[in-house]
């Protein structure tokens, strides 16, 4: 009902600012300042003040006065607050949003038409996943969410690093080194088990003598030819390791959970002649200058320091080329490409972005986005030393952290009646990979999180926990009720003010979904189960649900809850966070 009443302002705006013969280029619409009582308010007298020579008090007053309300359905009253004007939803607003919030993909927005690819995570598969990358599986997974809840036909692919340096060290080193020259491996997994190669790689190349190095570097660099020059045997000898990493990184993905629907490689570019072909064109191009036996990009015309090499004097191309192949097939495929990008790679993504305009593509269907590092107080992290905290061992401790928590908090009744064991191993893992998530995807994506274990997973405050519980409370209730939910309801029952702020909550839920699919924040999402969470808790605590005055009012109540429990769920869903029936 919100983006129904937003409209409905909207319209009531026009026609007053119209009637009084003042611009209506900017309504200035938006949330009103805290403590007022509306749902919406307009700023615009503020614009308007310079033009008409009147303090915007009175304008606002002025336009309040034009609004009838009686022409709308889910307005009720236009009010000139001090330089705002502030508008208050009727009573069917209240009582659609209660009938509406029943269907249980409450929120989901009508269909765009518009194709959307969603780029993350795209780790090289040269080991593990670590804790350090986790906000890109993370994020990327939610605002794939959002955009699929928002309307868009959404795939989300994995870039795959298959034919770079680090992966031509990778097979080289797998084909070199023997079992017996490596320790145990910390899982029995395939990516644990292939990662020894990798780090007994790249020690060797740093410890062996002048001599064997150099034996080595031929022969890594005869894979990287190898690769131009598409021969099958080379690319055989190379999937045959990124494959079996991969097999290994997607159990992980899997836990968190990060869904793909495609694995693009990289070599798919190189092959099918689309990287030569971009090679071709920039070097036809008048930017294009051979420097330090080099073809790069001069972009300082564009405000770029550094150039952007394109092709080496071996005649072998650059991940960069290669991405810039791959990202012209996805500008051809889709309508939006969203890739979600380390702040280290901004540089990259600005100069891609510039020779993509160069190309010839049109870069406004191009969003990047950037995020920040996640670090354990524990210290830093790499791969390529071994020295890592694998997003394994973060699950891990959190699902024991939260089973510690979740067993701390049933009592012997529920131990013996209600739960089973799998029930708390369910909710442990529910909580905990919840916990990870939400305090990841919660934080501004430019913030650097340290990640806290005590914050993440606390009942009380604002956490994931605290926000499942809520619908784990809704459940409870339901379930006492007989799991029957009334269908023949007096909405109007539904009038304190503790019912009729859940109620707008709930009503504002499919425009927090269209604001964060346009401006691609997940965060926000997160911030509104919070909000929503400590207003239903307020609900709980002052409206008797099953126990109401009478049945009219229990009813109501019910469908209510039922309401709450759809929002909660789906708003819980769309950052990838499971919501438990039970806690």
């Amino acid at each position: 009902m919100f983006l129904t009443f937003r409209e409905e302002v909207e319209d009531a705006l026009l026609a007053a600012l119209s009637a009084l013969d003042l611009p209506t280029d900017d309504l200035g619409i938006e949330t009103p300042p805290e403590g007022v009582d509306a749902v919406l308010a307009s700023s615009a007298a503020f614009r308007l003040a310079g033009e008409v020579g009147a303090p915007p008090p009175k304008i606002a007053a002025d336009i309040a006065d034009e609004i009838d309300a009686d022409g709308y359905d889910h307005l009720a009253a236009a009010v000139g607050q001090g330089p705002y004007v502030n508008f208050l939803p009727s009573d069917t607003y209240y009582d659609e949003t209660v009938e509406t919030a029943q269907d249980e993909e409450y929120g989901r927005l009508e269909p765009t038409g518009e194709n959307v690819v969603v780029e993350h995570t795209s780790a090289n598969p040269t080991g593990p996943v670590h804790v350090g990358r986790a906000r890109n599986p993370i994020t990327g997974d939610a605002i794939a969410r959002i955009l699929d809840f928002a309307g868009n036909d959404v795939d989300r692919h994995y870039y795959v690093n298959d034919a770079g340096r680090q992966i031509a060290v990778f097979t080289w080193a797998y084909e070199t080194f023997d079992e017996e020259d490596l320790p145990k491996p910390e899982r029995e997994r395939a990516d644990y088990d292939l990662v020894r190669y990798y780090r007994k790689g790249n020690a060797y190349l740093e410890e062996a003598d002048p001599e064997d190095a150099d034996e080595a570097e031929t022969k890594i660099a005869a894979i990287l030819q190898g690769l131009e020059e598409n021969d099958e045997e080379t690319y055989e000898r190379v999937s045959e390791v990124v494959d079996t990493v991969l097999s290994g990184m997607r159990v992980t993905l899997d836990r968190l959970p990060a869904e793909f629907d495609e694995f693009v490689k990289e070599t798919q570019f190189m092959f099918d002649g689309s990287t030569d072909d971009v090679v071709s064109r920039l070097k036809e191009d008048e930017h294009a200058v051979y420097e330090e036996d080099a073809w790069q990009l001069d972009l300082s015309e564009f405000g770029f320091e550094k150039n952007l090499v394109f092709l080496r004097s071996d005649g072998t191309s650059l991940y960069t080329t290669r991405d810039l192949a791959h990202h012209e097939w996805k500008l051809d495929n889709y309508d939006r490409a969203v890739t979600v990008i380390g702040e280290d790679h901004k540089l990259q993504a600005d100069q891609l972005a510039q020779a993509l305009e160069i190309l010839g593509n049109d870069t406004d269907k191009l969003t990047s986005f950037h995020y920040s590092w996640v670090n354990l107080p524990e210290g830093g992290m790499s791969t390529r030393e071994g020295t890592g905290i694998d997003m394994d061992d973060l699950l891990d401790e959190a699902e024991k952290r939260a089973r510690e928590e979740v067993e701390s908090r049933m009592d012997d009744r529920i131990r013996d009646d209600d739960l089973t064991e799998a029930d708390v191993d369910r909710i442990a893992r529910q909580v905990g990979i919840g916990a990870v998530r939400y305090d990841i995807i919660s934080k501004q994506p430019t913030k650097t999180i340290t990640f806290e274990w005590e914050r993440a997973l606390d009942f009380e405050a604002q956490s994931a926990p605290y926000v499942q519980y809520v619908h784990a409370r809704c459940c409870g209730i339901l379930a006492e009720g007989d799991g029957e939910i009334p269908t023949d309801i007096d909405p109007s029952l539904l009038d304190s003010e503790s019912e009729r702020d859940l109620i707008e909550v709930i009503a504002r839920f499919p425009n927090v979904i269209e604001e964060a699919a346009d401006d691609l924040e997940p965060h926000a999402v997160a911030t509104y189960t919070r909000e929503f969470a400590e207003t239903f808790n307020a609900f709980y605590r002052e409206c008797p649900v099953l126990t109401a005055e009478d049945e009219e009012v229990r009813d109501a109540r019910l469908a209510l809850v039922a309401a709450a429990k759809h929002t909660i769920a789906n708003a819980l869903g769309v950052i990838g966070i499971e919501a438990p029936e039970s806690m």
